[in-house]
């Protein structure tokens, strides 16, 4: 399932992070804002299970979610959505993985993969501003799986048509969500119109 989040605010301020007039600190500032936004909207579906707590009148039954969540960046750009995500989830945990694409193959590599423990039992949510070809993507999906993660959603702020394929035919079991599906690749593997290099614009880097 592919959803794209059509919401007034993520398109506002995804508009911003488009210009090239934007400096690091609004990108970074609206990258955080729009992951916060879009979490709530992919966390709808979270599963809950019954609970009685103790209230100042008594116990009163209610519920709490049931799994864990844990936000899995693809770094380096991935870390960029963290924070907002967690100042709507606090107790999220956080792992990391680090896949760098060849300039030349648009292949992916892994150099670092770090988790929390028993990723099978939570929602996993694997975090990347940029679905472009897919293959980073679809290595950071597959090392989780092979970790034991059986709940994975994939959040990007921006996708190609050409990259959101590929996942859909790698990983048919997992959910895609955007802030917007764009138009195409280019030749360089880049998304047209896209946001420029999202992890150069948000740490000030070239």
């Amino acid at each position: 399932m592919i959803t794209v989040l059509n919401h007034p605010l993520i398109t506002h301020k995804l508009t911003q992070m488009r210009s090239l007039s934007t400096g690091t600190k609004d990108f970074r500032q609206n990258l955080d804002e729009i992951a916060g936004l879009m979490a709530y909207e992919i966390t709808r579906d979270l599963k809950l299970e019954p609970v009685t707590v103790n209230t100042h009148s008594g116990p009163y039954d209610t519920f709490q979610l049931n799994k864990e969540v844990v936000l899995v960046p693809i770094l380096r750009a991935g870390l960029g959505m963290v924070e907002g995500i967690l100042d709507l989830i606090p107790t999220a945990k956080v792992g990391h993985v680090g896949v760098y694409r060849d300039e030349e193959t648009l292949l992916p590599h892994e150099y670092f993969a770090k988790f929390p423990d028993k990723l099978e039992q939570a929602e996993v949510l694997v975090l990347d501003p940029m679905l472009a070809t897919g293959g980073s993507a679809d290595a950071a999906i597959e090392i989780v799986k092979k970790r034991g993660a059986k709940t994975i959603k994939l959040v990007c702020l921006v996708g190609a048509p050409e990259g959101v394929e590929f996942i859909k035919e790698r990983h048919p079991d997992v959910d895609i969500f955007l802030a917007a599906l764009d138009e195409k690749l280019n030749e360089h593997g880049y998304i047209v119109p896209g946001l420029g290099d999202a992890g150069d614009r948000i740490y000030g880097t070239k």
